[in-house]
């Protein structure tokens, strides 16, 4: 199955030449409030001095920055844009547009580049206040509660998770070192029983901690840090008692 996508190339045969225009964002957001006819202004082409003037006026319904009824009402965006005009500067560019139904279509090739620019008026500084007052607003604020809010997570002391650590530490702090020689013969009579063993097992048998329960097991035993056995302990083949009995007992059969 290809992933190539076919490209509706309809756009270069009819030879569209199109603008390639940089607008405000504000602008773009009023445009969002066009009536479903998509009506939001007009463009009006001149020349001045042999130089080509382009101007674009906002329809004056989509000037309103909010609604009724709030803060910034009664501000409203410029109508009158001037066009600042710029070479395509020998670049191939192209505008593509796709369908609802992922079909990708060459709409033409840019043939003008330009920015669309507000008369500055007291209206567009308003609106620079505006903006700028709100990129400075913090994203969170601090407010102070005058009671409790118990509708919501409530601090405790400790967690339990916390309280389990803290017992399982105590315990461990508790055990009381015994001499070597019984905490061997604690590991050979439970390594007589099974052949793999992990940390936690160990101590749970012998009762001793894990650090003095690992000096022990590195002098008489291996760790396993890979295979099917990862992260257990066994004896060393000369500690393997258990072994040399098996041997015994297929000699006697």
């Amino acid at each position: 199955m290809s992933d190539k996508t076919e490209v509706n190339l309809t756009g270069v045969k009819q030879s569209k030449g199109l603008w390639l225009v940089k607008v405000p964002k504000y602008l773009s957001l009023q445009w969002d409030k066009a009536t479903e006819k998509g009506d939001v202004g007009k463009i009006t082409i001149g020349k001045k001095q042999g130089k080509t003037e382009v101007h674009f006026s906002l329809n004056e319904e989509l000037t309103a920055v909010g609604a009724a009824g709030e803060q910034d009402a009664s501000l409203q965006v410029p109508r009158e844009h001037p066009f600042t005009m710029h070479t395509v500067g020998g670049q191939t560019m192209a505008v593509f547009s796709q369908s609802n139904a992922d079909e990708i279509s060459l709409e033409g090739m840019v043939v003008h580049r330009a920015e669309c620019r507000p008369a500055v008026n007291d209206n567009y500084m308003k609106l620079k206040k505006l903006q700028i007052k709100a990129s400075t607003k913090p994203q969170r604020l601090s407010q102070q509660l005058e009671r409790a809010v118990t509708t919501v997570f409530k601090p405790v002391a400790n967690h339990d998770f916390n309280v389990e650590h803290e017992k399982k530490k105590k315990s461990e702090g508790k055990m009381v070192r015994a001499e070597w020689q019984v905490v061997l013969d604690m590991l050979f009579s439970a390594f007589e029983k099974h052949q793999y063993y992990n940390i936690k097992d160990l101590v749970d048998i012998t009762k001793q901690p894990v650090t003095y329960l690992k000096e022990i097991m590195r002098e008489i035993g291996t760790y396993n840090s890979k295979g099917p056995h990862k992260s257990t302990w066994e004896l060393k083949p000369e500690y393997r008692h258990y072994q040399a009995a098996e041997e015994e007992e297929m000699q006697k059969a």
